[in-house]
């Protein structure tokens, strides 16, 4: 078994905080619809023993350390949600029948939000608990991989990618750019998160970031999917109301910068053929312009605000847009040579 050593902590997890020792912040973390959605994942239990277990092994490999203190051994899990919080202590008495504590920290900087800290305090069955999450084996050496039997059902493979996110992940709020994340400064367990993540085709894709490690998805289809299948539906539907408002806002902006572009163009060029009309006017008269370009050149003066279309339709016979520009170009190579 373990070696026991007076007052020594072990960061044997991905995410292991030590308590009243050291604090990580998340990266990247947007706390309204990263907590909203945490918020709803926390109240999500899988019906079936196997994918509890699989959600505690991945909440104590993002959050957990083991303290060792004289011959006690100590099973600590910290986490900045209440409710997550809350969730590990009914799993760890509801799977196991342990005996667990909930402890409450005002952190001194940053937000001066609380830190929980889950402890599974020294009793016969913590060696029944690390060897069942899959994070000690028989002889008491630690293992750095996911237990294998979390990967082959379905279930359990949803429920540890809801634990990996409660534990160490964030998504941004639709309104902004699109991005998921889960970090780990644990370059085996993130591998891990990867392969659960791509047996459900999402397409993940992984970079360091300091000392950690950061699994990120940031095609909302594929955000999209992944809170489906972690079981975060409010969360999902929220996402696609404020994905499908931001593409709409997107698109009438994208017209009315058009339409605006369109109406300058049309301005720029009214303002260019009239002062080649008043040029002709007040140097030699329009009368000395052909009829056809005559015509033209007086209803551009009546209707300065006109597309070339509606001065298509004033004139008689009708023309089309090509033929009134045409005729305002041969005026403006009228007006040059003057």
């Amino acid at each position: 078994m373990l070696a026991a050593h007076q007052g020594v902590f072990l960061k044997i997890f991905s995410r292991a905080l030590v308590y009243g020792i050291m604090y990580v912040p998340k990266w990247g973390d947007l706390v309204s619809f990263s907590a909203q959605t945490k918020n709803e994942l926390a109240r999500v239990v899988g019906s079936k023993d196997c994918c509890k277990l699989a959600e505690l092994s991945a909440l104590f490999r993002m959050d957990g350390s083991i303290q060792i203190s004289g011959r006690r051994i100590y099973i600590n899990v910290l986490n900045e949600n209440a409710a997550v919080a809350r969730k590990i202590f009914s799993l760890v008495r509801e799977v196991f029948g342990a005996q667990a504590e909930v402890l409450v920290k005002r952190k001194s900087k940053l937000r001066k939000n609380n830190i929980y800290l889950v402890r599974v305090p020294p009793q016969e069955k913590t060696g029944e608990v690390l060897t069942a999450l899959g994070l000690m084996d028989e002889s008491g050496s630690l293992l750095k991989n996911v237990k294998k039997d979390f990967l082959r059902k379905e279930c359990c493979r949803r429920s540890y990618l809801r634990g990996a996110f409660l534990g160490g992940g964030s998504v941004n709020n639709p309104e902004g750019t699109y991005h998921f994340e889960i970090i780990t400064n644990n370059e085996d367990h993130a591998g891990d998160i990867i392969k659960f993540m791509r047996r459900f085709r999402l397409e993940a894709k992984i970079n360091s970031r300091k000392n950690w490690f950061v699994i990120y998805l940031k095609e909302s289809e594929q955000i999209i999917s992944c809170l489906n299948i972690m079981g975060a539906h409010n969360a999902l539907l929220d996402f696609e109301n404020k994905r499908i408002y931001k593409g709409m806002r997107n698109q009438i902006n994208r017209l009315v910068n058009c339409e605006t572009a369109n109406l300058n163009k049309t301005v720029n060029a009214s303002v260019q053929q009239l002062e080649s009309i008043m040029r002709i006017k007040s140097a030699v008269g329009l009368d000395k312009l052909p009829p056809a370009l005559q015509q033209v050149a007086e209803a551009r003066i009546n209707n300065p605000d006109a597309s070339l279309r509606e001065l298509g339709d004033m004139l008689d016979p009708k023309l089309g847009k090509s033929g009134v520009n045409h005729r305002l170009k041969k005026i403006e190579e009228f007006a040059d040579k003057i």
